[in-house]
C-alpha cells in the first residue's frame, strides 16, 4: 500500500525542498500559534512547534505520514524572530556582523493512523563576515528578506553575508533537513531509494 506524504507547510522553500526526494506529497498550512511558553528553550520551542504542525494534519487527513518542521535563530541566547521591516533587518545583520548565529530546525514526523510521532532538533551554525553598512542595505535592497529568521535568504544572495558554515545538513538552514528527514521516513517504512 502506498504511503500518503504530507508537508504540514505553505513555505514554497519547505516544498522545494522535499521535491528532491522525488515522491508526491500534499502540503497545507497549520493553524499553530507559535508563541513561545513561559521559559520554554529554543529547543523546546521547536520540538514542541513542528510536532504539533505535524499532527496537525489529523484534523484534514485520514492516514498517511505527516511532516512538520520549524526553525528558530539563536544569538546570545535569544531567539529572533522575522525582522518583518528593512529597519529591523539592518539591525539584526548589523548585530550578526562578525558573529556566530545558531539555527535550530525542529522536525517531526507523525503516522497520522497510528498516532505516533518521532521528532528531532537539527543545529546548523553560520558565521557572518565583518559586514558594513552599505554591504547590509544593499543586500537588503536586493533579496528582501523580511519574512526570514535572521534576514538573509541562503538559497540566494544572502550567501554572501557568510564566512563559513558549520552543520550537518545545509537544507536546514532552509528550513528542512532532508538527511534526518530521509532517517525518519525510514523508520516509518518509506524508503525513499526503494521503488
Amino acid at each position: 500500500m502506498k504511503t500518503e506524504l504530507i508537508l504540514a507547510s505553505s513555505s514554497p522553500f519547505r516544498q522545494s525542498i522535499l521535491q528532491k526526494f522525488s515522491l508526491n506529497f500534499h502540503s497545507f498550512s497549520p493553524d499553530i500559534d507559535e508563541s513561545p511558553l513561559i521559559d520554554e528553550t529554543p529547543e523546546q520551542l521547536v520540538l514542541r512547534l513542528s510536532k504539533l504542525k505535524a499532527q496537525s494534519a489529523k484534523e484534514l487527513y485520514e492516514s498517511g505520514l505527516a511532516i512538520g518542521s520549524d526553525q528558530v535563530a539563536v544569538f546570545n541566547g535569544q531567539i529572533l524572530g522575522k525582522p518583518h521591516n528593512k529597519e529591523n533587518a539592518v539591525k539584526q545583520l548589523t548585530l550578526f556582523s562578525g558573529q556566530k548565529v545558531t539555527f535550530l530546525t525542529g522536525l517531526s514526523v507523525y503516522d497520522i493512523s497510528t498516532d505516533t510521532a518521532k521528532t528531532i532538533v537539527e543545529p546548523f551554525h553560520v558565521h557572518f563576515r565583518s559586514l558594513s553598512l552599505e554591504e547590509i542595505c544593499v543586500y537588503l535592497d536586493k533579496e528582501t528578506p523580511y519574512q526570514c529568521a535572521g534576514s538573509f535568504k541562503s538559497e540566494g544572495l544572502g550567501i554572501c553575508l557568510f564566512e563559513k558554515l558549520e552543520g550537518d545538513d545545509p537544507n536546514s538552514l532552509v528550513g528542512l533537513p532532508l538527511i534526518r528527514l530521509f532517517s525518519l521516513l525510514r523508520e516509518f517504512g518509506l524508503d525513499v531509494l526503494k521503488p
